[in-house]
């Protein structure tokens, strides 16, 4: 599990403005309704849409954009590169303390209002960067008043470790809002006041002199305003399916390589990760994993773990780091977003689309688990006839023990809800059906719906 007994950096987003928000028991809900639901939530509720996804992936999207030195590519996965440096710069980076000049070229995004004015916002990417090569990705939003945010950073991230260290940049706000490592967030939420719109600004950086760049694929955010809720409502089961996904458990990998969140037993995100990457036939070559220690079982596990590892938070569990390590893998693309409940997670899986969702619980929570945890990453592969979660849990002593079947209604609370009570009795933070989405670059008719029906495309 990720920093079990360590307060993560959403229980201290929550502790920051808990004194601010009531809470309620409104059920979230993700873009449209799912195929074959009702556009209600079980219970009589009326439908109430919290999440807004944007993403620019096509010729049409980056040729919308401002560019300066960047351009469009199109073809089968149309991009943005650079054409001409804008110019050169220095940056140093806070985990080297190297300085090195780099050319650089931008594309600023045009400007997308939110169908859902957010008090929460998450980019995420997917990039080609060769040696030589990383990106920035920033965002700029107006407030539902009118004024507008800085420039926050929301990664300076490269595929390799080779160039610069991937990084969040912490102490960014404006008094109104604040990045929490990969999360945009209004401080007080209770004043009323909501992101309304943004812009998307990447930065593509080269070594001077060459012909190198940066492909970026996809570009976008997910911005929510999910209401605090301590328990949602129960979603009705409606399909039995299993997809046979890799099993792998991060606990074999305590004590390797440390540098990287001291090792193993902090791996779930990059754990589930790969599981996913591998059930869509992505596989590392004997070359890439040639560092790792050949003592080791599932050296893949711990590639995954350096190459999602945020130098900043010092952990692997940035979310949209995990996405774009995914889309480093040929045909795949990721995504960050949040779900409405079960029926969403239902809608993928009937389409063949496994999905890593974020969980925080007490052990006592969740019925079989054994541990608890304040955040965790496990990976979802199907329901079974009763409508119980299947989950691949890399928490388990080995690969054999990884697949494990979950109470639906105790599993469907602890992922969407976000408060909850610690061991300790104090409120804190639940993640509000945050989940990660790897799925093909060019998705079948039958996949291209089911991610429509939970709002990405």
């Amino acid at each position: 599990m990720s920093r079990a007994e360590l307060p993560s950096r959403r229980t201290l987003l929550t502790a920051a403005v808990a004194a601010t928000v009531a809470g309620s028991a409104v059920p979230a809900y993700a873009g449209t309704p799912a195929a074959g639901a009702t556009g209600t939530a079980d219970g009589g509720r009326a439908a109430a849409r919290t999440v807004d996804n944007r993403a620019w992936t096509s010729y049409t999207d980056w040729r919308g954009g401002t560019c300066d030195g960047t351009r469009a590519v199109a073809g089968v996965r149309p991009g943005l590169v650079i054409e001409r440096p804008a110019g050169t710069k220095d940056y140093t980076d806070p985990h080297t303390g190297r300085t090195a000049a780099w050319e650089y070229a931008t594309w600023t995004s045009p400007a997308h209002r939110l169908a859902v004015p957010a008090t929460e916002a998450i980019a995420s990417w997917n990039a080609h960067t060769p040696a030589g090569t990383w990106l920035e990705v920033e965002l700029r939003g107006t407030y539902s008043d009118g004024t507008d945010t800085p420039w926050y950073v929301m990664g300076r991230w490269a595929a390799g470790d080779q160039d610069i260290r991937r990084t969040s940049v912490d102490d960014q706000g404006d008094g109104r809002s604040s990045v929490w490592t990969d999360t945009f967030a209004v401080d007080d939420t209770a004043s009323g006041l909501r992101l309304a719109s943004y812009r998307l600004r990447l930065t593509l950086h080269r070594r001077p002199g060459t012909r190198l760049t940066p492909t970026v694929w996809r570009a976008g955010v997910m911005g929510s305003d999910v209401p605090d809720r301590f328990t949602v409502p129960a979603s009705t089961p409606r399909l039995a399916r299993e997809l046979i996904v890799p099993r792998y458990s991060q606990e074999i990998h305590k004590g390797q390589y440390p540098e990287y969140d001291n090792g193993g037993e902090a791996w779930c995100s990059p754990t589930s990760s790969q599981m996913i990457i591998e059930y869509w036939g992505g596989r590392l070559t004997p070359e890439q994993l040639s560092w790792v220690d050949p003592s080791y079982a599932d050296p893949q596990i711990c590639h995954a773990a350096r190459y999602t590892y945020d130098h900043q938070y010092a952990g692997c569990g940035n979310w949209p780091f995990n996405a774009a390590y995914a889309a480093t893998f040929d045909g795949l693309q990721g995504v960050v977003t949040r779900l409405r409940s079960l029926t969403d997670l239902e809608t993928l899986i009937a389409a063949g689309i496994p999905a890593i969702t974020s969980q925080s619980f007490l052990k006592e929570e969740l019925t079989g688990a054994g541990y608890g945890t304040s955040g965790h990453l496990m990976t979802v592969i199907g329901f079974t006839a009763d409508g119980d979660v299947i989950a691949n849990d890399p928490a388990s002593d080995d690969n054999e023990a990884v697949r494990r079947v979950y109470q639906r209604r105790e599993w469907e609370n602890i992922w969407l809800r976000t408060k909850r009570y610690n061991a300790s009795g104090r409120v804190v933070s639940g993640t509000g059906g945050v989940c990660y989405l790897y799925f093909p670059a060019r998705p079948t008719p039958s996949q291209r719906k089911a991610l429509a029906a939970v709002g990405v495309r």
